[in-house]
């Protein structure tokens, strides 16, 4: 009789465990090989046996595949869950957001990793050096978006407090450390980072944080307010209206722009705006805007090829902004 191994009930947990490290569409496994596999992991089985588990594996969902070359036939996980092309979007999802640490995001690409062979995991491991990013410093953001998805999901308001960063590089709250108390209603993701939208009852209008910047979060027992003002919001139009996060009053402004521009708009503010042709080569467009510096800068950037034309308040604000700059860099008005 064959002798058992110390890990003979956990025979099939091993068994998929070896397939899924140690194969995939370009490496494969003999009979003989998962054998000794299942033998250094202190697992003693036969062929028989493992024929039958493997059938088992296939019947519960596992893509395992058998393919004849010559006299050998070689086992190999055939299809996953996610394909690598899907894993390495996902791994630079990860790196590139900026609401993730470092810390965090290599510990969530570890665990990524566990989801495709051994092999492509270090396809997807020089993934990671792509770019050196810019990322949060805040290790409690996770703890931040759970507590915010807990106040959204039992209708509670939330208390926490608000920093931003001085000169010497040291967090300064807001408010003089005074608490914010708000009442939580949708976390968005905006330029590799998570903004929380809420209903400030003290202002009496929509606002939104940077969830990184959010200290000390705690759930109070009071319901949430601002079911009236949410039940119109557009999230969309929201945050499409905004440039960089950074509020402003929204106002309709109207641009002209060389048609070489339109798709730079339309990604901005979406299909459904205007296009009117002005001229051969120029058209006009109107679009909801948060009209901030930040607005103001986009446009500056686009270097001449987008002009604000109305309303005359944001057209003198634009003049405004190249007034200072040219002051700024020492270029005199002509006279």
């Amino acid at each position: 009789m064959e002798r058992k191994g110390i890990h003979q009930k956990q025979k099939l947990l091993y068994l998929l465990k070896i397939l899924s490290e140690e194969t995939d569409d370009s490496h494969f496994l003999t009979m003989r090989d998962i054998l000794k596999k299942l033998e250094a992991c202190g697992v003693n089985a036969d062929r028989k046996t493992i024929y039958t588990d493997i059938v088992e594996l296939r019947d519960f969902g596992f893509d395992i595949l058998l393919e004849k070359v010559g006299r050998n036939y070689y086992y190999h996980m055939g299809e996953r869950l996610f394909e690598l092309p899907e894993m390495k979007m996902l791994v630079d999802a990860v790196q590139s957001a900026k609401a993730i640490t470092n810390k965090k995001s290599a510990q969530l690409i570890k665990k990524l990793e566990t989801m495709v062979s051994k092999y492509e995991a270090k396809k997807l491991h020089r993934q990671v050096f792509i770019a050196g990013r810019i990322k949060t410093m805040n290790e409690s953001i996770y703890y931040n978006v759970d507590a915010i998805y807990e106040a959204i999901g039992t209708d509670r308001q939330i208390r926490f407090k608000y920093f931003n960063w001085d000169i010497q590089k040291k967090q300064v709250y807001r408010r003089k450390g005074e608490w914010y108390q708000i009442s939580p209603w949708a976390l968005m993701w905006s330029d590799g980072n998570y903004y929380l939208v809420a209903f400030d009852a003290l202002d009496g209008r929509i606002k939104h944080f940077r969830v990184d910047k959010m200290m000390n979060i705690s759930l109070t027992e009071e319901s949430r307010e601002g079911k009236e003002q949410f039940r119109q919001f557009d999230m969309g139009h929201y945050s499409r209206s905004l440039f960089g996060m950074f509020a402003g009053e929204e106002t309709e402004v109207t641009m002209e722009a060389q048609n070489a521009m339109v798709s730079v708009l339309i990604d901005r503010f979406g299909k459904d705006i205007p296009i009117e042709p002005v001229d051969e080569d120029h058209f006009r467009t109107k679009a909801a805007v948060s009209v901030s510096n930040q607005f103001l800068g986009w446009i500056l950037a686009l270097g001449g090829k987008v002009k604000i034309t109305g309303p005359d308040e944001v057209v003198s604000l634009m003049r405004s902004e190249i007034k200072n700059l040219a002051t700024q860099y020492g270029i005199e008005e002509s006279e």
